[in-house]
C-alpha cells in the first residue's frame, strides 16, 4: 500500500510539472527571456524556500542543516543543472511541449538514475543494479519511440503547419538543445544525492521523512537560478527586452501566470521527495524513483501535446507509434515491481 501511495504522490507532482508550460501561452507582451526569469524566481527561489522551511527541525534553522555537509556540492550541481533547465525551456520553444519534453526528459531519466548509482559503487550488471539498468533501458526505449513519432510528424507537416503547432519549430536545433538539456538536467539528481547529509540531519532532528529532503531541493534550485538569471539578463540586454519589466499594464496578468508556472514546476520535486518516503521498503523502486518521475513527465507532457493540438493532422501511423511509445513508458513504471 505504501508503494502505491508513493507512486501516486510522484504522479501528481509529475502531472503538475507537465502542466507548468501551459501558462506560457497566457503571458502577454513579454519576450521568452523575461518570462523565463520571472517564473524562475517563483519556481527556483520562492516556492523551494517555502518548502524547505518544512524540513527544519524544531528550534533549528536552515543554516544549521546546511552545515551538516554537502551544501556546496548541491549548489554546484544546481548550477550545472541550471544549464539543463535553461536549454530545457528552449527545447519547448523549438520542438513543442510533447516532443521537447520527451527527448530532454528521456535523456535526463537515464543519466539522472544511473549516475548516482554508479557513483555509489553499484554494480549495474547483477542483482538490483541490473534491474535498475534494465528499467532505465525500457524507459529510454519508450522515449526513443516517442521521438521517432515526433520525427514522423515533422516529415508529414508543411512549414506552415509546423509554425502553427509550434511557433519557432526547428527540428535539428531542437533535438540538439533537448539532448544537452537532458544530460545537464541529470545533475539535479546528483545535487540531491550530494545533499544526503543534510537530509539525514533533518531526520535526526525529528523532521518527518515526507519533508526531510526539501532543504536540499532549495540548494539545487538556487544554483540553477543563478545560471538562468545570468543568461536571461544577458538576453534582455542583447535583445533590448529590458523594457518588458516596465510594461505595467501586463504585470498583473503575467505575474499570476509566472507564479502559476513556478508552483506547478516545483511540485514535481516536492512530490518526488514526499513519494520517496513511502518507497523505502523497496530499494530498487527508491533508486528508480527519478526515472519514474521523468517517465511520467514524458507521458503527461504528450497528453498536453495532444490537448494543445501539437499532433493535429498527423498520420495514423504517427499516432500509432506515439501510443506504442507511451505504452512502453507505462510498462517501465511497472517493471521494477515484477522482481
Amino acid at each position: 500500500m505504501d508503494i502505491l501511495i508513493g507512486l501516486l504522490i510522484i504522479a501528481i507532482g509529475s502531472f503538475c510539472q507537465s502542466s507548468s508550460y501551459v501558462p506560457i501561452n497566457k503571458v502577454k507582451e513579454w519576450s521568452w527571456e523575461s518570462f523565463w526569469l520571472v517564473q524562475g524566481v517563483f519556481a527556483w527561489l520562492v516556492f523551494p524556500f517555502l518548502g524547505s522551511l518544512l524540513g527544519v527541525p524544531a528550534g533549528g534553522s536552515l543554516f544549521d542543516l546546511w552545515g551538516a555537509g554537502g551544501a556546496g556540492m548541491s549548489i554546484f550541481y544546481g548550477i550545472l543543472w541550471g544549464i539543463g533547465g535553461l536549454t530545457f525551456g528552449l527545447s519547448m520553444r523549438y520542438l513543442g511541449v510533447a516532443l521537447g519534453q520527451s527527448i530532454a526528459l528521456g535523456t535526463c531519466a537515464g543519466f539522472g538514475t544511473l549516475f548516482p548509482a554508479i557513483f555509489a559503487g553499484t554494480n549495474l550488471f547483477e542483482g538490483n543494479g541490473l534491474i535498475l539498468l534494465l528499467g532505465v533501458c525500457i524507459t529510454l526505449a519508450g522515449i526513443a519511440v516517442i521521438g521517432y513519432a515526433g520525427g514522423l510528424r515533422a516529415q508529414n507537416m508543411s512549414e506552415e503547419e509546423k509554425r502553427a503547432a509550434v511557433k519557432d519549430f526547428a527540428l535539428t536545433k531542437g533535438l540538439l538543445v533537448a539532448l544537452l538539456a537532458g544530460v545537464m538536467s541529470a545533475c539535479f539528481a546528483l545535487g540531491l544525492d550530494a545533499g544526503t547529509p543534510i537530509k539525514e540531519a533533518a531526520l535526526a532532528g525529528g523532521v518527518d521523512g515526507l519533508y526531510a529532503g526539501l532543504p536540499v531541493i532549495f540548494l539545487v534550485t538556487l544554483g540553477g537560478f543563478l545560471t538562468n538569471a545570468a543568461y536571461c539578463l544577458q538576453q534582455n540586454v542583447a535583445n533590448k527586452s529590458v523594457g518588458d519589466y516596465a510594461k505595467g499594464k501586463v504585470w498583473g496578468n503575467n505575474l499570476v501566470f509566472c507564479a502559476l508556472a513556478g508552483v506547478l514546476w516545483y511540485m514535481q520535486f516536492f512530490g518526488l521527495e514526499m513519494g520517496k518516503s513511502f518507497l523505502t521498503g523497496s530499494p530498487v523502486l527508491l533508486a528508480f524513483s527519478w526515472c519514474i518521475l521523468m517517465a511520467l513527465n514524458v507521458t503527461f507532457s504528450n497528453v498536453w501535446g495532444i490537448i494543445l493540438k501539437e499532433w493535429k493532422g498527423v498520420s495514423t501511423k504517427t499516432i500509432t507509434v506515439l501510443v506504442c511509445g507511451l505504452v512502453i513508458l507505462i510498462f517501465s513504471l511497472v517493471f521494477p515491481n515484477l522482481f
